[in-house]
């Protein structure tokens, strides 16, 4: 029972890599799509299964409902750094699709984003426990990475315009 998420993940997962090696014709195109599904694969995997990642080592964790903090503000520290770099290429796609986005929205997205994960962590620990933690230091650390990654895709779009507007002047 406690494996039911990973399955789910996979069945996804395993179907949308079908779709796209199917319906997406463009070499660029299907590669980009497949580089974001395997993504979005491992951060699944990741955030809603038994399975644990500590740097070095993959281990599955014991069966558990987890542990919930709404308080204790800890906003540094390798987990939070580690939950920033999760989220940096959410960021990026969601900036890179929605050019017109502003960083506010972004940021309201990060937290939206952050807290709909830990909400989905805390659920699930408690129908499949899987023994995951919700923690408003995930959240925040969610909704930064989001805003780093839609800040850093918006520089490459003005640099990006910027350069086609100087060769365009020539």
């Amino acid at each position: 029972m406690r494996w039911e998420p990973f399955r789910i993940i996979l069945i996804v997962a395993t179907l949308s890599c079908l779709v796209i090696l199917v319906h997406t014709h463009q070499p660029q195109m299907r590669k980009r799509q497949l580089l974001s599904l395997g993504y979005l694969f491992g951060l699944s995997v990741i955030l809603f299964t038994p399975l644990s990642f500590d740097g070095t080592a993959v281990y599955v964790m014991p069966a558990g409902g987890g542990q919930v903090n709404l308080t204790r503000l800890y906003l540094h520290g390798l987990g939070f750094i580690e939950n920033i770099i999760l989220t940096v290429p959410l960021g990026w796609e969601i900036k890179r699709h929605f050019k017109r986005y502003s960083l506010f929205s972004l940021g309201l997205t990060g937290l939206l984003v952050g807290a709909s994960i830990e909400s989905l962590q805390y659920l699930m620990s408690q129908h499949w426990l899987i023994n995951r933690s919700s923690d408003i230091n995930d959240v925040i650390a969610n909704a930064a990475g989001v805003l780093i990654g839609g800040l850093l895709a918006a520089i490459v779009q003005v640099i990006i315009h910027h350069r086609k507007t100087t060769v365009a002047d020539y």
